[in-house]
């Protein structure tokens, strides 16, 4: 039977730390091919041509095919078959709510979730993270954290950059704390969750100290419970 995996990163890989690729060579090492073709999906970020640009730079570097999808300058003849030529699919970051309005829009929400069921390895940071869960947190411009549905593949609730934005961690707890958003992970930046069919099997982490965390609701509060993350170097 086809082995499914997700990579959610709390934050880091080439986009966060370009001197630091350990993340990133972590997901292509959990492929079964010497050269995997990876595809870059920059949605949330508007494809910014800058993002981009560093992804290929970094990928390039690697034992890897790499390519990207665009939504706004679209290249593709066939979506499907363009995504299901891939082997690993990584989300960038920026904004989960128009990530997956225009997913919807294009229908690839529900080409990726077949891609998925295919065995072929979904990963990403930040928005590129929420995606995967039944709920993320996310914040917009000089607004308040809210919860936002994703595609709901794992189960509970995630917060990218625990650690890494000042009012990330306190949100999240209050959240859970007042039911506003399901139990779930708290995940650092540098940090990364490694799901295979759904359940989570270990954290690595690129940088010494960053973790993840499983956040479960207890009385009036909330109990933290640090996941060991094996240091990649």
């Amino acid at each position: 039977m086809m082995k499914r995996q997700i990579i959610a990163l709390g934050g880091g890989g080439f986009s966060m730390e370009p001197d630091n690729l350990a993340l990133d060579r972590y997901i292509l090492s959990q492929s079964d091919k010497q050269e995997p073709r990876i595809c870059f999906i920059p949605t949330a970020s508007g494809d910014k041509p800058d993002y981009i640009r560093r992804f290929y730079e970094a990928f390039n570097r690697l034992s890897c095919k790499p390519s990207h999808l665009s939504l706004f300058e679209p290249t593709f003849q066939d979506l499907h078959a363009f995504v299901m030529k891939q082997d690993i699919l990584y989300v960038g970051g920026g904004s989960t709510r128009n990530l997956l309005a225009l997913w919807q829009e294009w229908k690839l929400d529900t080409i990726i979730a077949e891609a998925y069921q295919n065995g072929i390895i979904l990963t990403g940071l930040s928005a590129g993270a929420n995606c995967w869960f039944e709920e993320g947190l996310t914040d917009p411009l000089n607004g308040s954290l809210y919860a936002i549905e994703g595609l709901g593949i794992l189960s509970g609730s995630i917060c990218p950059h625990f650690n890494g934005e000042i009012k990330r961690r306190p949100a999240y707890l209050s959240a859970i704390e007042q039911g506003r958003i399901m139990e779930g992970y708290g995940v650092d930046d540098s940090a990364a969750l490694h799901f295979v069919d759904e359940q989570l099997i270990h954290a690595v982490c690129s940088r010494k100290g960053a973790a993840a965390y499983k956040i479960n609701r207890q009385g009036a509060g909330t109990v933290e419970e640090r996941i060991s993350a094996a240091y990649l170097n």
